[in-house]
């Protein structure tokens, strides 16, 4: 008997999901790490070190949203793989173009940032809290550089439909970082602020091996440096065409966290501080205390788990196949696909942020509460986690949405709605910020979220592709019916279990209603009539 043939957006999906499942494993081993260190609000003279960290590090991780991962990549990848498809010289020369120009302009970026936060140090720099800051932001900066390249050389794989070694090379930053918390930064306590800088250097030092790593393998796939501007001119207009509005349209979730971080950092009062805002002359009091950055740091690495594993590894997989469908006019097999990879994400992350929100607590206390990181702490950050588990499923479902506008070269309807989605996000901010503090700013970009991922949806099913409705219907149904099943099992499983402060206590506290809620949502799931959980499994 002839095997059934694997489709594409299925074994991509598990080897990128496989991939990123170990990755996310690793990094919550690195903010468990980063918690004893560093603390949430911190105590001595080390408080509010984690809040200047994540600000620091969001920086270029923010940029490699824009310029690695998200915008040029959406641009970049359509334009490879037609090349791919027609003249691989041609696709070779475009990358050492592409990649060369990169450099350039990153370089010229991170020399331009070092510059400003010199300044801002000079003039503001007697300021604990903003000498600090600059100080990381300075060391860290040219993370940003390494990691855009670096993300272009995981582009090249995916043109070319490899997706084993761009899944594990984002667990080279992981390791790096957990080797700097657990091998280095001790030898310096109790001094949190040298320990900063001590991870802040590793995650240089990580940039650089993640562009090591993949360079090997590259040249056996062919691509080696053939620098010329004039044959890859004609696709490089093509990838400047959609760049800009791209940089909004697929980055609207980090915008949107970052400015939540500095919305948090500028309306946190400081210990011993004023209790009113003195820039607002006095009127409103500070609406957060010391330590919201870092709490919304860790509810952000908690719901960017199965973000990884479920929305950007479907997405990931998708997007070639998308382009190819774009590229021969297909719109059959795009709607299908389209369809496909939504069901996927809303199988998955539904229960995903269900299940999150009902173990927030349990959780941060496992994987936070020790070291520096206090019980009080714990409430907060499981607060923040609550808030944006949320959204989860539309932060998957919208990775999925806009690749499938950017597959067919529309970049401008992805970018309106995402203006529209940062004015939001900022409305429901300075709307929730004072009664609901931290909390306000995580359920604000999940309630954006939502209402971006439904307004794109519908866009495109009416203007591009026809999705399937029905079978969405169906699925969303036996979604909920089969997570509520599961929640009231993790429920009830939580009561019975151990509430002890010893390690193993707090591990089955965790594991055990997990493990028997995922169980109970697939047996439900399956003998509800769905499919897809055995389709990824089966990659078929």
């Amino acid at each position: 008997m002839k095997r059934a043939e694997r489709h594409p957006l299925l074994s991509g999906t598990r080897i990128t999901g496989l991939g990123t499942l170990a990755s996310r494993v690793l990094g919550l081993l690195r903010e468990s790490a980063t918690a004893s260190l560093l603390g949430l609000a911190g105590v001595g003279d080390g408080r509010g070190v984690m809040d200047a960290f994540v600000i620091a590090f969001r920086i270029p991780n923010l940029f490699r949203r824009l310029f690695g991962e998200g915008a040029l990549t959406a641009s970049y990848l359509p334009v490879l793989t037609a090349h791919l498809e027609t003249d691989r010289q041609a696709a070779r020369q475009l990358a050492s173009v592409v990649i060369t120009l990169l450099i350039v302009l990153l370089t010229a970026l991170v020399a331009l940032g070092e510059v400003i936060f010199g300044i801002i140090w000079y003039v503001w720099g007697d300021i604990p809290r903003v000498e600090l800051l600059m100080g990381l932001s300075a060391v860290m900066l040219p993370y940003l550089l390494f990691i855009c390249v670096a993300a272009q050389l995981t582009t090249m794989y995916h043109a070319s439909r490899h997706f084993a070694i761009p899944a594990v090379t984002p667990m080279v930053l992981n390791i790096v970082w957990l080797a700097a918390a657990w091998g280095v930064a001790p030898w310096f306590a109790p001094d949190q602020i040298v320990q900063a800088y001590v991870l802040a250097v590793g995650v240089v030092v990580a940039g650089l091996l993640q562009i090591a790593v993949q360079v090997p393998m590259l040249r056996r796939l062919g691509f080696h440096f053939d620098f010329n501007w004039s044959a890859a001119r004609s696709g490089l207009k093509q990838i400047g065409r959609n760049l800009a509005p791209m940089l909004v349209g697929l980055a609207v979730l980090q915008i949107n966290t970052f400015n939540d971080s500095l919305i948090a950092w500028g309306l946190a009062s400081t210990p011993g501080g004023p209790e009113t805002i003195p820039w607002l002359g006095d009127l409103l009091r500070y609406p957060l205390d010391q330590g919201a950055v870092a709490a919304l740091y860790y509810g952000e690495r908690l719901y960017e788990f199965p973000l990884g594993i479920v929305g950007t590894a479907v997405a990931v997989a998708i997007f070639p196949l998308l382009s190819r469908h774009a590229a021969r006019g297909d719109s059959r097999s795009l709607g299908e696909d389209m369809t496909l990879g939504v069901r996927l994400v809303l199988s998955l992350g539904v229960p995903a942020g269900i299940g999150l929100m009902l173990m927030a607590q349990p959780v941060a206390r496992l994987l936070f509460e020790h070291g520096n990181f206090l019980p009080s702490d714990t409430v907060r950050a499981a607060g923040t986690i609550t808030c944006y588990s949320a959204g989860i499923w539309a932060y998957c479902a919208t990775q999925v949405m806009v690749r499938g506008f950017y597959a067919l070269g529309d970049a401008a309807t992805p970018v309106r709605i995402a203006a529209w989605m940062v004015g939001l996000n900022l409305a429901l901010n300075l709307s929730l910020i004072w009664p609901l503090a931290e909390n306000g700013l995580a359920i604000s970009t999940s309630i954006a979220a939502a209402v971006q991922v439904i307004v794109l949806t519908l866009i495109f099913s009416r203007r591009r592709a026809h999705l399937d409705w029905r079978s969405l219907a169906v699925v969303v149904a036996r979604t909920i019916a089969a997570s509520a099943v599961m929640a009231a099992v993790v429920l009830y499983t939580i009561q019975w279990t151990p509430t002890g402060a010893e390690f193993a206590s707090r591990l089955i506290r965790v594991c055990v209603p997990i493990g028997l809620g995922g169980a109970i949502y697939c047996l439900c799931y399956r003998l509800l009539g769905g499919r897809e959980l055995g389709m990824l499994l089966k990659g078929k």
